[in-house]
Parts: C-alpha cells; sequence; structure tokens
C-alpha cells in the first residue's frame, strides 16, 4: 500500500492550503485514516483521525480551523486547514490503517510553511 500526499507550500497567516492523500495498492478496505505533523525539533503529534464511517478526532490546537474529511471511494483523506498559525509550520503524515492485515501505512510528507 502506497499513501501520497500533495498540498503543501508556503502560505501566509491566516490563510488556507488543502492537503490530499490517496492511498493506492490495497486489497482491503482502508479502515481510519489521519493526518499527523511534526516541527523541527519535535515529535510527531497527532493532526486529526477519521474512520470509515466519517467520525473525527481533533488535536485541541486545531479545533475550529482544520477540518479532516474523505473519499472512500477514491481512498483519499484531505486536510482543509483554515485561519493558518505560524505554528502549524510542519511536515505534515498521512497514515492510513488496513483492519484486515493490522497494518499501518505512512505517507511520505508533505511540507507546509506559514510565514509573511
Amino acid at each position: 500500500v502506497q499513501l501520497q500526499a500533495s498540498g503543501g507550500g508556503l502560505v501566509q497567516p491566516r490563510g488556507s492550503l488543502r492537503l490530499s492523500c490517496a492511498a493506492s495498492g490495497s486489497k482491503f478496505n482502508i479502515g481510519t485514516m489521519g493526518w499527523y505533523r511534526q516541527a523541527p525539533g519535535k515529535q510527531r503529534e497527532l493532526v486529526a483521525t477519521i474512520t470509515r464511517g466519517g467520525s473525527t478526532n481533533y488535536a485541541d490546537s486545531v479545533k475550529g480551523r482544520l477540518t479532516i474529511s474523505r473519499d472512500n471511494a477514491k481512498n483519499t483523506v484531505y486536510l482543509q486547514m483554515n485561519s493558518l498559525k505560524p505554528e502549524d509550520t510542519a511536515v505534515y503524515y498521512c497514515n492510513a490503517n488496513i483492519p484486515s492485515t493490522r497494518a499501518l501505512y505512512w505517507g511520505q510528507g508533505t511540507q507546509v510553511t506559514v510565514s509573511s
């Protein structure tokens, strides 16, 4: 299974970006998908997760600004990022869980930089 993340870039504070992550190569249904991020010198942290049925979970620091969604037909998860702050600057990683195989896969990461 491969995950391909895209959509990162440089944006000014209070700007918006939309990240996408497409999964390919799975013979089984994909379960929970998520976004994590890692800032320089910090540990990777949870941003948001979404189950196959659409239930979501968010880190407190992003609630109300970032929205996770998915398209099961396309095996793709999205992260709509609004009202971005400099502290949102990080490499953003997506992941996907395959319940049938108990495997967890990670994408390669996409850089998001929030700066004026």
